[in-house]
């Protein structure tokens, strides 16, 4: 059985009179332990795909099924459960609390599945590279740094589904592979993730690609 389904996934938006469509009819199924990169330029879709995936976003045609239940068009309150308990997520900006230093970030995401783990909040900051900056609040992180705590957070309570947008985007080269060895963990103990990237080292470690280009997937 698939863990994650989005059936024919429709997105547009309204700017005065023009009409953008981000996605145009997006389908695409994910299995437990699958590692599959997101590809395609910018602009093509992957950061509002990844929104309606997780229910931070309502598309305007279609549906998403997580573990055989319905994600779409339920109301907030049933969303916001359905991704605690079911996703990690990574996007874009937005992924801290800015009032919470890194290490309470993390320790937050963890007890909304009452998955505190010390040991394992210690081997997050370790392997994203900020054990120095583990009490530093958001506003004192760098962008790349804001970033990596992010990843630190999506991973906290170790989903069964994680989505990230850009990943490894501001990271050096070796944490990078710190990271791809973790996403190849999760692979092997069954656990699913998809990742938007530009990264080809990346992509190359994923089991598959999905490619998108103006809002639809290309077939190859």
């Amino acid at each position: 059985m698939s863990l994650l389904v989005a059936h024919e996934l429709y997105r547009f938006f309204h700017t005065g009179e023009d009409e953008t469509f981000a996605l145009r009819g997006v389908s695409l199924c994910l299995s437990p332990g699958e590692f599959v990169a997101l590809m395609g330029p910018s602009g093509s879709g992957k950061s509002t795909l990844l929104s309606c995936l997780t229910g931070l976003d309502e598309p305007d045609g279609g549906h998403v099924l997580v573990d055989g239940k319905r994600l779409t068009r339920r109301s907030e309150a049933t969303r916001a459960r359905m991704r605690a308990t079911s996703f990690g997520i990574l996007l874009q900006s937005g992924n801290l609390f800015p009032h919470l230093n890194v290490e309470q970030n993390i320790r937050l995401q963890m007890s909304l599945t009452d998955k505190i783990d010390a040991a394992r909040l210690g081997q997050l900051v370790e392997l994203v590279g900020l054990r120095h900056r583990a009490h530093a609040f958001a506003t004192q992180l760098s962008g790349g740094e804001t970033a990596r705590a992010g990843l630190a957070v999506a991973l906290a309570a170790n989903p069964p589904i994680l989505i990230a947008d850009e990943p490894t985007a501001e990271v050096d080269a070796d944490t990078e592979l710190r990271l791809i060895d973790h996403f190849e963990t999760r692979r092997r103990a069954g656990l699913t993730t998809l990742l938007a990237t530009h990264s080809p080292a990346l992509a190359r470690k994923a089991g598959r690609i999905i490619r998108l280009h103006d809002g639809r997937v290309e077939n190859d």
